[in-house]
């Protein structure tokens, strides 16, 4: 039998002491509800939703995608991702993924704007022309990837909406029905799953509301059927499977945040010269490949965003 050594686990492998000490609190309750509806401690694996997979048409290329760089492949995106409502392995969200159903799906426009509404599914997909954009995406936990999204920039969603001079922030909530999402039975966090942007972060043409990868609608696992894309920010910012998009004066208390505020900042810009209190944020692992390469300022778009942080303190607003 191997037994690793401390020095031998990667950083990635290392829970956070949040997430162990609420994993304890909570052990008993979900396999007690494991046993109960046949899944959690079982993992049993749900089929694929068969809205996912569907191919988009009438894509145009971004100029503001990554261009030059290897495409992870569709088979790792899809399968290797944290989305705690699904569990908290990697491999969860593409076992317990099959219930979610994505259509119909509304997305509430609420808060301080002109033109609160309800927006389907299926308008979202036509409210601007769908682009295709190959972005970096980099996980707090030392993992990367690059990944063509399709959507278009989030600024669409925003001009309609009309925000008051009081929005300040966008907040994204996730859905969160244990029906259809089993890690949701085990709150390791607070339900719902909450993210949000300042509005110049939502207003930059680099963040997209997303709503499918490699020409194809979003499958379950990353985030069906619609989420947000901030290719400068760590993982965690991009709410999966969206049903509120709120417009508020005061910052949305996050969930990370909540969950360890010393280890999750609200701005969350990848800069690998601000380390996570338990491994260094300098290196990263691109899936697919072997070693580590260095990881780059706000994830390689410095040029685009870092006018967006002029004079604040990147050690102290991480």
């Amino acid at each position: 039998m191997l037994i690793k050594r401390a020095g031998d686990i990667a950083p990635s492998e290392i829970t956070s002491e949040a997430l162990y000490l609420k994993r304890r609190q909570f052990i008993a309750g979900a396999l007690a509800v494991g046993a109960t509806a046949g899944i959690g401690a079982l993992g049993l694996s749900m089929p694929r939703n068969a809205t996912a997979g569907v191919k988009l048409a009438n894509l145009r290329k971004s100029p503001l995608s990554t261009t030059g760089e290897e495409l992870t492949p569709l088979k790792d995106v899809t399968t290797y991702n944290n989305y705690y409502e699904f569990g908290t392995g990697k491999e969860d969200p593409s076992e317990n993924a099959g219930k979610l159903r994505p259509r119909p799906w509304t997305v509430s426009i609420e808060g301080e704007v002109k033109k609160p509404r309800v927006i389907d599914i299926e308008e979202f997909l036509k409210l601007a022309p769908l682009e295709e954009r190959v972005y970096r995406m980099r996980c707090v936990e030392g993992w990367s990837m690059v990944i063509p999204y399709v959507g278009y920039s989030f600024s669409e969603v925003i001009k309609r909406a009309e925000p008051t001079g009081k929005a300040k922030f966008v907040e994204f909530v996730s859905l969160a029905d244990a029906n259809q999402m089993p890690g949701i039975r085990t709150p390791i966090l607070d339900w719902p799953y909450t993210e949000g942007l300042r509005m110049d972060e939502a207003m930059h043409p680099l963040t997209i509301l997303c709503l499918g990868l490699y020409g194809e609608t979003l499958p379950n696992p990353n985030g069906a059927p619609v989420r947000v894309i901030t290719p400068w920010k760590y993982g965690f910012k991009h709410g999966k499977s969206i049903v509120k998009i709120r417009f508020v004066e005061e910052q949305p208390k996050t969930t990370w945040w909540l969950a360890n505020p010393r280890e999750y900042g609200f701005f969350s810009n990848v800069n690998p010269d601000v380390d996570h209190p338990r491994w260094s944020q300098g290196r990263e692992r691109r899936i697919g490949e072997i070693g580590k390469r260095k990881t780059l300022m706000f994830n390689g778009y410095g040029d685009q965003v870092a006018q967006l942080y002029t004079g604040m303190d990147l050690r102290k607003f991480f």
